[in-house]
């Protein structure tokens, strides 16, 4: 069928069978020639088109709750929403969202980038629906990876407990973005091999009810016999114990089986988790044989042989750089362990993983616990190296504070993808790491003006033993430049001038060095004397330079790809007024009050104002009035 004509999924009601699998043939193909030009999470989406066609005709949107956990398996659901012809501009500048989106349609009734919250949103659905006396089906789908997540357990309990009505999917594909880990998982990976477990109980009971004479008495007690049933043919019954009726394995690529199973699940009263069994990538073959996650989210690629198109003789990920000068260092200094929440291919940790098995631990999708597990090991003397992107470091904040820094513990944390990331859009843009990290005693936060910088903040790190210290790079590609040989160590809150001059001094820090001294050398042009800092310590700043530019009476802009509330700009204008610098005029640029949505980080850049342009003229209006006549 023509795929752009779908308006809403009313029409799934009167397909058949057949039809239904030549749609998802059609949708399977669609997103791999579509993806292959804008990139996106192609594995994801792949394996949930039977789940999720199947769901669309078994319920009705948006009277029925569908709630995506992550949201980057979505792309069929909006296909089937009728947003196929914006798939062209998807996870681009004003275009489609690579997750659900309220804005976009009323079919996406919560909005999500990062993992195990679905099961809390359709808790609190739930309770709003019987409240209110409202009739209809709260369907949260949560992955096998996400379930691992602590508020997902924490909504699994209450669900259990509040009895409540809903269909927990949980779809099981055996990986997150990396290969799944934990006990969790194990127990998933039993349930797999079980059997259809709810379909021998309920025969059994049946057959006890039909004996005569004594079928009563035995029915009487068949929840003992079902009991030891239970833990005869599912290891662990886990679910069961937590007050779900457990419906499964259900082969998430069969529609009979699918729907079977999601009537026998609208007839049960209470919370019922239909385990689902999907392949990643399902329909094409690099994804399919995927096993690291590399075909989890990807840029362009060649859909003839899946090779990704990527720039020809690249610089390092910084990413890369980062991790591979901790594993240098690691090699002499035993102390250093690495630790990641589920994203070692992300953060670049696997040439760590082969060379110290032993050293490096990926707990899963588990932020809280990595953040305290590391605080953990820095009791007893040792380095830890938490990789983390920005985005997710919000996830363990209290960690941070209450474990970490309260303790002054020797925790090295990587904060990767800081500030713009781009395509994935307002969930993922990493601008309020500094913001909430800044109020924090005893940290140190830094970032590099560019990879060589960066490898010697990272011994900077290794080599500091007072307290907890964190160093901030964005995504993406470092600039190529040439190494030193001999890592050095940085003095901790020690700026650096780049570039000379008396009128005017921008202060910034990693990606926005450049735009600054090209906005400088403009300036130069016209007669305007600009002094570039490398303000690289942006906690603690480097006070004797400020109160040397103060006493002198300079002009301050400062410029940061991150949130201006209670950024480093907020703590340049902190320590004027603590030092009663009433007389200095400061400015500010960096990411306004609002959330920043998908698009190029070009692009964000320009309508945020972060560009070379908006520099020049903002150094022009806080000039004093003699020079801005000259």
């Amino acid at each position: 069928m023509d795929l752009m004509s779908i308006k809403d999924p009313s029409f799934l009601k009167k397909m058949n069978k057949q039809e239904l699998e030549q749609l998802s043939e059609e949708i399977r193909n669609f997103l791999i020639e579509k993806l292959s030009i804008t990139g996106g999470h192609i594995g994801p989406n792949l394996g949930v088109v039977e789940l999720t066609i199947a769901l669309h005709k078994c319920f009705d949107s948006p009277k029925d709750k569908i709630i995506w956990d992550v949201g980057h398996q979505s792309y069929v659901h909006k296909i089937l929403t009728g947003r196929a012809g914006q798939f062209d501009s998807l996870r681009q500048y004003k275009g489609l969202c690579g997750f659900p989106k309220m804005s976009e349609s009323e079919h996406d009734v919560w909005e999500t980038g990062h993992s195990s919250t679905s099961l809390s949103a359709a808790m609190g659905m739930a309770v709003a629906r019987d409240i209110q006396g409202e009739n209809s089906y709260v369907i949260p789908v949560i992955g096998d990876g996400a379930l691992t997540g602590g508020m997902a357990l924490e909504a699994l309990n209450n669900i259990g407990h509040e009895k409540k009505d809903m269909i927990v999917i949980l779809n099981d594909n055996e990986m997150s973005i990396a290969p799944n880990v934990g006990a969790l998982h194990n127990i998933l990976g039993k349930l797999r091999t079980a059997g259809k477990y709810k379909w021998a109980k309920d025969e059994l009971e049946y057959l006890l009810k039909k004996i005569p004479a004594v079928g009563g008495k035995l029915a009487a007690t068949a929840e003992r016999v079902k009991d030891s049933l239970k833990y005869l043919l599912v290891s662990g019954v886990f679910f069961e114990e937590l007050g779900f009726t457990y419906l499964g394995p259900v082969d998430g690529h069969d529609y009979e089986d699918l729907f079977e199973n999601l009537q026998y699940a609208k007839k049960t009263k209470g919370p019922v988790l239909l385990h689902v069994i999907t392949k990643k990538g399902k329909g094409f073959t690099p994804a399919e044989q995927d096993t690291i996650g590399t075909w989890h989210g990807t840029g362009p690629y060649k859909i003839e042989t899946g090779d990704l198109i990527k720039a020809v003789n690249p610089a390092p990920a910084w990413s890369s750089v980062i991790s591979e000068t901790v594993r240098k260092l690691a090699r002499e200094d035993k102390r250093i362990v690495a630790i990641t929440p589920a994203m070692p291919v992300g953060s670049k940790l696997e040439k760590f993983a082969e060379e110290f098995p032993d050293r490096m631990f990926d707990v899963g999708i588990a932020e809280q616990h990595a953040a305290t597990m590391a605080a953990g090991i820095a009791t007893q003397k040792m380095k830890p190296f938490l990789a983390i992107y920005s985005t997710f470091l919000q996830r363990a904040y209290d960690q941070v504070l209450h474990d970490i820094c309260r303790q002054k513990l020797n925790v090295f944390i990587g904060i990767d993808r800081a500030g713009l990331v781009g395509a994935d859009g307002e969930t993922h843009q990493g601008v309020f790491d500094i913001a909430f990290l800044r109020s924090l005693p005893n940290m140190v936060l830094m970032m590099p003006k560019d990879e060589n910088e960066g490898q010697h903040m990272v011994n900077t790190a290794v080599k500091y033993d007072d307290g907890p210290i964190a160093i901030r790079y964005p995504r993406g590609n470092g600039y190529g430049i040439q190494m030193d040989s001999e890592l050095q160590t940085i003095p901790i809150g020690k700026w650096e001038v780049i570039k000379q001059g008396h009128d005017v001094a921008i202060l910034t820090f990693g990606t926005t060095i450049p735009m600054a001294m090209e906005a400088a050398y403009h300036l130069e042009k016209q007669g305007v004397s600009v002094q570039v800092v490398n303000a690289r310590f942006i906690k603690p700043m480097d006070e004797a330079m400020l109160h040397d530019l103060m006493e002198k009476n300079m002009p301050i802009l400062t410029v940061e790809e991150a949130v201006l509330q209670g950024g480093f700009g907020s703590a340049v204008m902190e320590f004027a007024h603590d030092h009663r610098y009433h007389h200095i005029t400061i400015d500010r640029i960096g990411v306004p009050d609002h959330f920043i949505e998908h698009g190029s980080v070009k692009e964000l850049y320009r309508e945020i104002g972060m560009t070379p342009e908006n520099i020049i003229r903002k150094v022009k209006m806080i000039l004093p009035e003699r020079k801005k006549r000259a």
